[in-house]
């Protein structure tokens, strides 16, 4: 009768993917993991909610141990043999399977800690409170009780922070290795697991664990289960994350705010000409940022890199639709310029607004910036250019707070603080390693790939490629309108039973 159920189960997929312009079968050992998903939906999603219902916000360090004591619990019960890795602050947690008879080993990445919250966004419930809605919160959904009996529909939702980011995947490795005993069968690799426990807050303890463990996490491939996957919702391989620095740009004016009425075309506004040092860092018609040297370490895409851009699903006017823009900021596709460093205004303050508007000449204007890196491109040289720029702008940049005296001698000021950084790596697609993993989700899934050859997020994974000198591979499943980072942070449950068969077939590449 199993075997039936699986083969019906292969027929309907196999129609789907022939519509859709594929036509392949997923392999036996996917079909028993769906199986064994199929009979055990809702203790997957218990154990979900479970693990979501422990808050988890990084500097709350004894909450994040509870988060850690969670984790090594699970991976226990599933034979693997795990412990904690204590940083001085929010705890690891690192896990090992071996596999009698395997060639290689695979560590998998992923964090448990998540995002700040602000309760007041969150629509309806709790962040630590995960509940369901049968349509998106954006498209009205409201809370749902799980129906009593029958099967789970793939379009509920779970609400709740880290649904998405990072506990989702998680929890699909963890049913991954639950089905895959069920079915008698095993993985082909070794597994291992690092689970961060403050990388939300930049990762600052990443590199001590990684340098004191390097042993411990020797491996062949590590496999980061971070971030959304395609809309298309077919599998998705990034081979490459960018890196980020940040900077935060104070002008000055007056010593205190002043009456506009008393001093306004008199005294110098800091916020217009802070908008005019802003405005001097892009050309308003194409995009492109015009500080020095900005792209001149960027390591061009090889061929194979750009044929997958070329082949991967382009949902630029779906994008543009949904979010409402009429044109894009630079020239080139969206997936394009994520192949580019970008410099980007995240905050802007000076004065008051709304009800709060006073009629006054500000003393300050502060704009955050963030600098997004592609391969090769350093923090510190990006910031640099940066600071130059500025400096070419006829300001005198300083790092602390300018005294009165330095105000009177200098008519333009810019305070630049800056904070450390990390850079983007980026794994070669054409490595036997890269090829095997591809090869193996795509034939144990029967849905072809979208690969790319980095996100536009960042994560410190660069520690893995310069560190330990491990390729390493982002192969992401949860839904990309998840809200991650953001409230009301979600789990398609389609996506996290497509997950589980994904990273059923990372552990099966030979």
């Amino acid at each position: 009768m199993a075997r039936f159920r699986r083969t019906v189960l292969g027929l309907l997929v196999f129609g789907v993917a022939t519509s859709s312009g594929y036509a392949r079968t997923q392999s036996d050992e996917i079909l028993a993991v769906r199986d064994y998903r199929v009979e055990h939906e809702r203790e997957i999603v218990g154990e979900l909610i479970e693990f979501l219902s422990l808050p988890n916000v990084a500097d709350d360090v004894p909450a994040m141990r509870r988060n850690a004591e969670m984790l090594v619990g699970m991976l226990e019960r599933r034979g693997v043999s795990a412990m904690i890795l204590e940083t001085g602050g929010p705890p690891h947690v690192f896990g090992e399977a071996r596999v009698p008879g395997a060639r290689r080993t695979i560590l998998f990445y992923c964090h448990f800690d998540g995002q700040p919250i602000d309760p007041s966004r969150w629509k309806g419930h709790e962040p630590f409170t995960p509940v369901f809605r049968a349509v998106p919160l954006e498209a009205g959904g409201t809370i749902v009780e799980l129906p009593a009996e029958g099967r789970l529909d793939s379009d509920l939702r779970v609400y709740a922070r880290s649904a998405s980011d990072d506990k989702s995947p998680i929890i699909a490795l963890l049913a991954a290795l639950d089905a895959l005993e069920a079915a008698g069968l095993r993985p082909n690799v070794n597994l291992k697991f690092l689970f961060e426990g403050d990388e939300e807050m930049g990762s600052p303890n990443l590199e001590r664990v990684v340098r004191e463990h390097r042993d411990l996490l020797k491996a062949d491939l590590v496999v980061a289960a971070d971030g959304p996957s395609d809309p298309s919702g077919l599998p998705t391989l990034f081979f490459g994350a960018r890196g980020i620095s940040t900077l935060e740009v104070t002008v000055f004016g007056p010593l205190r705010p002043l009456h506009s009425g008393h001093y306004g075309n008199w005294a110098p506004n800091p916020a217009i000409a802070l908008a005019h040092l802003l405005a001097s860092m892009k050309d308003p018609e194409t995009g492109r940022v015009l500080v020095e040297g900005f792209y001149e370490d960027v390591v061009p895409l090889s061929d194979l890199e750009r044929r997958a851009l070329t082949e991967a699903p382009n949902d630029d006017e779906q994008q543009m639709e949904a979010f409402a823009i009429a044109e894009p900021e630079a020239e080139g596709s969206r997936l394009e310029l994520l192949n580019l460093p970008s410099l980007n205004v995240r905050g802007l303050r000076s004065g008051w607004v709304g009800g709060e508007a006073r009629t006054i000449i500000p003393d300050v204007a502060i704009a955050s910036i963030d600098l997004r890196l592609v391969k090769d491109v350093r923090p510190s040289d990006q910031v640099g250019r940066v600071v130059a720029h500025i400096e070419g702008q006829g300001y005198r940049v300083v790092a602390e707070e300018p005294t009165p005296d330095l105000r009177r001698r200098y008519a333009k000021i810019a305070r630049v603080v800056t904070r450390d950084g990390y850079p983007a790596f980026r794994t070669s697609m054409d490595l036997p390693i890269s090829q095997a993993l591809i090869e193996s989700i795509e034939h144990h899934t029967g849905r072809p790939t979208v690969r790319f050859p980095t996100t536009g997020g960042s994560v410190p994974l660069y520690l893995f490629t310069d560190v330990l000198e491990v390729p390493t591979i982002i192969v992401p499943i949860v839904n990309h309108d998840n809200n991650q980072h953001s409230p009301n942070e979600n789990i398609r449950l389609g996506h996290l039973w497509l997950g589980i068969e994904t990273l059923t077939a990372v552990m099966l590449t030979r």
